[in-house]
């Protein structure tokens, strides 16, 4: 016999809240009081540009297996970065996910360029070649590609388009630390890669920060001077500020906090990868329930879970099911709709007042209302969601999600 869901006003399977990632501790507290004590010692408060940024800079770019990095405030100001150090001319479109945070789409605008939202592949809430090829025409300069919940993209085929047409292919990793794509860290393969280091991502920097990191060291000192009003950087005889530049620049406590971090991120990796893996092995048995697609030859780093969800195998509507979820204990998000090319900001090209730049500019030759189809993405947000976890879980959280997931399937399952 069923037991009673907690819904309906049963005993949840999970008593008590699921516990927090333990991610700061003595580690990091030794560092920023070394820090503290330095600047007390000195009469002064800490800056930027100072030895512990160099020191995340340097370890971070070890961390990705050679390359450059760039410390900055934020994942958005990231990718802005990573954009600007790029130089495209105003009005070049700039192909964009099809589901991410409004912050991996928003500074294209703001380097006076034209977002293109392709779709997704509908098996995933990231995109793929065969939907961004044909969003490419001439005025295509640049594709960013998110590895939205840790699932590399497959990066081989748009890698392979990109360099046949002369176009930048920047990466958004702000959810995939440590994410590998045919055994290759995901930012090491396209141009130049944004992360975000907010306070919930695998590592961080205090409670926002970002990198830019590059192996193409032209392309490091274009955005470490777009980064930082356009210092001169590696410029040894300019006189002045040689471009136009915002201040994005991370600050030496973030960067102290970054490097006791990043020392955890490979077994924070490795752990989040183990309680999937126990995850997708307990619902084998499921007549519902999958992990949902990833591309072959990869290793996501589950900055949470995305499941699968039949829902023509249920009594009840997605919604309802992930309710049911939620009160058994589980940490659920049941809709991932985060589409830009839906949000009011584009729809009404609300970004320099009523202007509605850079669309409705004469010197921008592509459509002035723009309408993308992104039933793909869609798709995929109504037939799948998401799990929260952390590399915190044992056996005992474990056993409980299955438990959970075990309980509601059979009280819902037709």
């Amino acid at each position: 016999m069923t037991s009673k869901l907690a819904i309906d006003g049963g005993t949840p399977v999970r008593g008590n809240p699921m516990p927090g990632r333990g991610h700061f501790g003595s580690e990091e507290k030794a560092i920023v009081m070394k820090l503290f004590e330095e600047c007390i010692a000195q009469g002064g408060a800490p800056g930027y540009g100072g030895a512990y940024e160099t020191q995340y800079e340097q370890d971070f770019a070890q961390f990705m297996g050679g390359g450059f990095a760039d410390g900055v405030n934020s994942g958005t100001n990231a990718l802005f970065v990573a954009l600007g150090g790029l130089q495209m001319e105003p009005f070049s479109e700039v192909i964009v996910p099809p589901i991410s945070d409004p912050g991996g789409v928003m500074p294209v605008v703001f380097v006076g360029c034209v977002p293109v939202a392709a779709d997704a592949d509908a098996r995933t809430y990231n995109t793929s070649v065969d939907q961004i090829k044909p969003m490419i025409n001439e005025r295509t300069r640049a594709i960013v590609i998110a590895h939205i919940a840790g699932d590399p993209v497959d990066m081989d085929p748009i890698l392979e388009l990109a360099r046949s047409k002369g176009i930048y292919v920047v990466e958004d990793c702000a959810q995939a630390h440590g994410a590998k794509y045919k055994g290759r860290l995901v930012g090491t393969m396209g141009d130049i890669s944004a992360f975000s280091t907010m306070f919930g991502k695998h590592h961080c920097t205090g409670g926002q920060g970002g990198v830019v990191f590059t192996r193409n060291e032209k392309l490091h000192w274009q955005a470490r001077r777009f980064a930082d009003r356009g210092k001169p950087y590696n410029i040894p005889d300019a006189t002045g500020n040689v471009t136009a530049g915002l201040n994005c620049n991370l600050s030496e406590l973030g960067a102290a906090i970054g490097i006791a971090q990043l020392k955890k991120l490979p077994e924070i990796v490795r752990r989040r990868r183990q309680v999937a893996g126990a995850i997708d092995q307990g619902l084998k048995s499921s007549k519902i329930l999958s992990i949902g697609w990833q591309v072959p030859q990869t290793e996501s780093s589950y900055w949470f879970l995305k499941l699968k969800l039949n829902i023509d195998a249920i009594r009840v509507d997605k919604n309802t099911f992930c309710k049911a979820l939620t009160a058994e204990g589980l940490p659920i998000n049941p809709d991932y709709r985060h589409i830009p090319s839906e949000a009011p900001w584009f729809k009404n090209k609300a970004v320099f007042g009523t202007s509605g730049f850079p669309w409705n500019c004469s010197e921008y030759k592509g459509p002035k209302n723009p309408q993308f189809k992104m039933d793909n993405a869609i798709k995929a947000t109504e037939t799948h969601f998401n799990l929260h976890f952390n590399e915190s879980y044992g056996p005992k959280e474990i056993a409980d999600t299955l438990s959970a997931f075990e309980k509601v399937e059979k009280a819902y399952v037709k």
